[in-house]
């Protein structure tokens, strides 16, 4: 629970100050490092792990990205965290966990729960608002967490409360397209 909190904090050290704009919806680029993948849309940028470690954001940190384009003065930004298990856990059990372990932080508000499919694990995106950092504001949070074998994945998009259909399309995008199985492109 401890590391998840801090993966949240972490994603506030992420998000930074800015105007904002609108684009349409669409998958811009495809992201794979051999561990982790997913499609990303226009406008979002590949944060690499110098930038990350110099904004402290912690070692279990093994990709984020963030938006070119700020919302309500924030760049969101989506960060995948990775954690060795003690055991094979079930996706979903793990899934189900994450989502008790973040229902403690300060000012932690439920807005929806539904199902998604990553690599054939049905398992839960959980969106929620939440003020970790006191004195920070409050931010809304889409995650997932799933396994392989014994490592647990969790995957957060950090935004601001109110956020727009597009910014909300954006980020869906993302964590819907998650994958940690290299995709074979047809040709």
């Amino acid at each position: 629970m401890i590391k998840r909190l801090l993966l949240i904090s972490a994603c506030f050290l992420l998000v930074s100050c800015g105007g904002g704009s609108k684009k349409g919806v669409a998958c811009d680029q495809n992201y794979w490092d051999g561990e982790v993948g997913t499609c990303l849309p226009a406008n979002w940028d590949i944060l690499n792990a110098e930038t990350l470690r110099q904004r402290g954001v912690p070692e279990e940190t093994i990709a984020a990205f963030q938006s070119s384009q700020s919302f309500s003065g924030q760049f969101p930004t989506v960060a995948v965290t990775r954690e060795r298990l003690a055991n094979v856990v079930d996706a979903k059990m793990y899934s189900d966990a994450s989502i008790r372990s973040v229902q403690v932080l300060d000012g932690y508000e439920h807005i929806d729960t539904r199902d998604i499919t990553i690599d054939d694990a049905k398992i839960s995106l959980h969106v929620f608002t939440g003020q970790p950092i006191e004195g920070e504001p409050r931010r809304r949070f889409y995650q997932v967490s799933t396994t392989v074998g014994d490592t647990g994945y969790t995957v957060t998009a950090v935004s601001p409360v109110s956020i727009n259909k597009e910014l909300e399309e954006q980020l869906l995008l993302i964590l819907g397209q998650v994958t940690f199985k290299e995709q074979v492109e047809e040709e």
